[in-house]
């Protein structure tokens, strides 16, 4: 008598258990903080006798929060090669804008780094 109406009780038991712990494994990460740039020195002075390659075409990607600025990559100087850093995405710092790194050539057939910074 009883029974049959204990297997009715269950079923929605037993597909909400399931479904709850189908649920309960979704994750909603928060966003992730802008990355903000430290001030640079004026100038990263890098003596070499190489030209830097030519600049990597880079793909800029989609910015990851509203008002994001790109700085392109650049090639930097290691050791006894360039090496190419990336370009990325940074907060804006009102009232700056941002001087990216620059090659130049020096006297005796040498180039220098002038580093990248925010300048008012």
């Amino acid at each position: 008598m009883n029974t049959a109406r204990r297997p009715r009780r269950l079923l929605p038991a037993l597909i909400a258990l399931p479904l709850a712990a189908l649920v309960s494994g979704c994750v909603v990460a928060p966003a992730r903080p802008p990355v903000v740039l430290q001030p640079a020195p004026a100038e990263v002075i890098v003596t070499t006798p190489m030209a830097p390659p030519a600049p990597i075409v880079e793909v800029i990607p989609v910015a990851p929060f509203a008002g994001a600025i790109w700085i392109g990559g650049y090639w930097n100087w290691a050791g006894s090669r360039h090496v190419w850093v990336p370009g990325r995405y940074v907060a804006p710092r009102p009232g700056h804008r941002w001087e990216p790194h620059r090659w130049a050539p020096a006297p005796g057939g040498h180039w220098h780094l002038r580093g990248g910074v925010w300048v008012r």
